[in-house]
Formats: structure tokens, C-alpha cells, sequence
């Protein structure tokens, strides 16, 4: 008998001093509670002791926590819904607070869905989707954590940053706008393609002239060095002929020949005491 209450003197001094010993951690930060109200916070990691069966431990992360906060659907400025992909991070800044407002990590999510859809709602219903597709995301985003830092405040909470991943239409809208732009695209291109063919037509009406008053200037250039030519031909020939009026006949008679004997079935009726064949019967004389 005295084995067995030494056994279980052993067991129960155990259990307390199990109980009302216990450790923080250098990520942790404690709250003592007595009955579910708050008595101590432990900030600084090490062993601590409380009061057996009566105080309870909660424990909080000091770390940066992430929460998603997918899905959240906005109306903009300019009556678009859309739909946001967002998550966010915040540090527990006050325990007794996180613990009497939201109570456990688990309930923070509850708590930030409906402040996070608020500020959105706020922020984005005074701009237009152009302004999420330009430069002015950023400040868009900077205001919406500005103003969910303001709001969480009272939950002992120290929001860090708030990222919107991407932000989407809705499915009948997207198959709308893409409908749409594909329409837009498929304009845009009948009209680039109508002041192509526009464009080409001068193109080629301008080549075609330039091309005929090119052609035109070579003919009559052509016309001008023949004319030219046939002056200094007659030119010469009138000079030869005023030096040696017998020797230009015979020359133009040897020419009348060889135009006029230059084809095999030449046939001729002639007379022979003609003029054609005087230099043939007497040459030069």
C-alpha cells in the first residue's frame, strides 16, 4: 500500500508541476489567463510557472503570418465587377487585444474577410478598371493597406502588407470583353487593310505615271538624236556631194544596188539604156 500512494503522490506532483510549468519560445508570446480572463503577458522567451488547473496558456506567434483572401468580388468606379486574388500578412502587435477581439489565429481570417472586402470595395469603387492595368496599381494598393492597417488596429493586430496577386472579370464578362475586342481587332484590321489596298493603289497610279512621262521623255529624246542624226547624215552627205558631185551619185548608186540586189528572186524590168545602170555600164569616170 505504501508502494502504491507513493506511486500515486508521484503521478499527481507530476501532473501539477507539468501543469503549471511551461516554456516560450523566441517565436512565441504568451497570455496567462485565470477563468478566461487575461492576468499576464510574457513577451520574453523562457520558463515560466501559473497556477495549476486554474490559469490557462494562450500562445501567439510573433513571426509574420499569412492569410489568402481569394475570391473577394468588387463593383469599380466605372460598374465593372471584378473579381480579386489578394492575400495578406500582419505581425500579433498586441496579445491581449488579438486575444479578446479575435481570440485565436484561426479566427483571423473571419475577422480580415469582411474589413479587407470593405476597404476594396471602398477604394475600388472610385476607380476604373483602366486605372488597375496603368502605372497607378501601386498607389491603389499602397491606400488599400494603409486603410486595412486602420481598420485592424483595435485587433492588436500590425498589418504588413496587403498584395492583390490578380484581379479578373467575371466569366460573362471576360467571354463579353474578349467577344468584344476580337470584334474591335478584327475593324481595326479591315480598316488598315482597306488604306493598305488605299495606299497601293496611289503607289501604283503615281509608279504608272512617272513611268509613261519617263517613257514619253525617252521617245522624244529618241526622236531628238535621230533628228539629229539624219542633219549630220544630210550634213555630210550635202559637203560630200559639193566637193565631188560625180563620186556621191556613183556612191548612191552602189547603195541603190546593194538595197536593191539584196534579196535572191529580185526581179526587175528595166530598160538597159536606163539611168539605173549607167555606172554599172561605164563607171567612174
Amino acid at each position: 500500500m505504501r508502494a502504491i500512494r507513493s506511486i500515486l503522490y508521484a503521478i499527481v506532483a507530476f501532473v501539477v508541476v507539468s501543469d503549471c510549468v511551461f516554456t516560450v519560445n523566441q517565436m512565441q508570446q504568451a497570455l496567462i489567463t485565470r477563468f478566461g480572463d487575461p492576468v499576464r503577458l510574457l513577451k520574453e522567451p523562457g520558463l515560466y510557472v501559473k497556477v495549476p488547473f486554474i490559469e490557462d496558456v494562450a500562445f501567439f506567434d510573433k513571426r509574420v503570418i499569412s492569410v489568402e483572401m481569394s475570391a473577394l468580388e468588387v463593383t469599380l468606379g466605372d460598374k465593372r465587377r471584378v473579381i480579386v486574388d489578394a492575400f495578406g500578412c500582419y505581425r500579433i502587435s498586441d496579445p491581449l487585444k488579438f486575444f479578446q477581439s479575435v481570440h485565436n489565429e484561426s479566427g483571423v481570417q473571419k475577422r480580415l474577410y469582411p474589413v479587407v472586402l470593405g476597404v476594396l470595395s471602398s477604394v475600388f469603387g472610385k476607380i476604373e478598371l483602366s486605372s488597375l492595368l496603368s502605372d497607378s496599381r501601386s498607389d491603389t494598393v499602397t491606400r488599400i493597406r494603409g486603410e486595412v492597417s486602420k481598420a485592424v488596429k483595435g485587433f492588436g493586430l500590425e498589418v504588413v502588407d496587403i498584395c492583390i496577386r490578380k484581379t479578373n472579370l467575371p466569366p460573362q464578362n471576360s467571354e463579353a470583353i474578349c467577344k468584344r475586342m476580337i470584334s474591335e481587332r478584327e475593324r481595326e484590321a479591315k480598316e488598315l487593310r482597306a488604306k493598305g489596298v488605299e495606299i497601293s493603289k496611289i503607289i501604283r497610279s503615281t509608279a504608272d505615271k512617272e513611268n509613261a512621262i519617263e517613257l514619253a521623255k525617252a521617245a522624244a529624246k529618241v526622236q531628238e538624236l535621230i533628228a539629229e542624226g539624219e542633219l549630220e547624215a544630210n550634213k555630210i552627205y550635202t559637203e560630200a556631194f559639193s566637193k565631188d558631185k560625180e563620186f556621191f551619185q556613183f556612191f548612191q548608186s552602189l547603195d541603190a544596188y546593194k538595197a536593191a540586189f539584196s534579196s535572191k528572186n529580185a526581179a526587175f524590168v528595166l530598160s538597159p539604156s536606163g539611168e539605173f545602170f549607167d555606172f554599172m555600164k561605164h563607171g567612174l569616170r
